[in-house]
């Protein structure tokens, strides 16, 4: 299955600038976490992970700087999830500047599903984790 990528594109405010006058490290860890939550809404996952009594939680980041990012700077942040295990998932991004397309940033975020009772690990039902998914071939679609 190909997945389903996902787009957010937003302008760099003040608010996200540091000291040294680009964006601030941790900002890009709140706006993997932002579009990540809106890929998730967009395909109804967020509904679905409720009523099935699931929540994520995360495991592990990772980002790769690789311009500076300034105030008043457009940017695209794509996000797509990569890969699925049993009770985890990858989830991927990509920060690109829109006036020339040059990649400010990747990262990945290891993402982990959590029953909302007990807090312990679940696993991902097929159709929910499908959502993020398009059906490559017509033996897939089914």
């Amino acid at each position: 299955m190909t997945p389903n990528r996902f787009a957010w594109t937003f302008t760099i405010g003040r608010e996200s600038i540091d000291v040294n006058s680009h964006v601030n490290n941790v900002v890009y860890v709140r706006w993997m976490q932002e579009v990540a939550i809106r890929h998730t809404q967009s395909v109804g996952a967020d509904v679905r992970s409720v009523a099935a009594g699931l929540t994520w939680v995360v495991r592990s980041h990772h980002i790769e700087y690789r311009l500076p990012a300034v105030e008043n700077d457009e940017v695209e942040l794509t996000t797509w999830v990569d890969s699925v295990e049993r009770v985890s998932s990858i989830r991927r991004y990509e920060f690109r500047r829109t006036r020339d397309n040059m990649l400010l940033a990747s990262g990945q975020t290891q993402w982990v599903c959590l029953n909302r009772e007990t807090g312990r690990p679940a696993a991902i039902p097929r159709r929910l984790m499908e959502l993020y998914f398009e059906p490559s071939g017509p033996d897939e679609t089914s």
